[in-house]
């Protein structure tokens, strides 16, 4: 994510302390705000507790053979890199970076403000 500079914000201290379901999605929490991790081919994703569409909560949804996110409500998918709806509907899911650190995972907010990621 070119020339944009974040705010880190530690989620885990490591792998073990994200609890991931059978679907590969754990929660976390970013200042204070549920978000989801998703994991695909050893990378991670962090992306919004809720679908932009109609609220479904993304953790009990999945993540299909081509690494898109999708909502269990009306099944919207959405790119995990970069929250594109790559099913057409044309809703953008919040995302943000995640670096993976000696000391623990990071998910960058983007350093306009507090609440420029709500």
């Amino acid at each position: 994510m070119s020339g944009k500079v974040y705010k880190w914000h530690k989620i885990a201290e490591g792998m073990e302390d994200l609890s991931f379901a059978p679907n590969n999605i754990a929660l976390a929490d970013l200042d204070g705000k549920k978000i989801c991790i998703g994991k695909f081919q050893d990378k991670l994703f962090a992306f919004a507790y809720k679908c932009p569409h109609a609220g479904g909560i993304m953790a009990d949804g999945w993540i299909d053979a081509l690494g898109n996110v999708v909502c269990p409500l009306h099944r919207y998918k959405f790119s995990m890199l970069n929250g594109r709806n790559v099913s057409g509907e044309g809703y953008y899911l919040k995302h943000w970076p995640i670096e993976v650190r000696e000391d623990g995972i990071y998910a960058g907010v983007d350093d306009k403000g507090l609440f420029s990621w709500l």
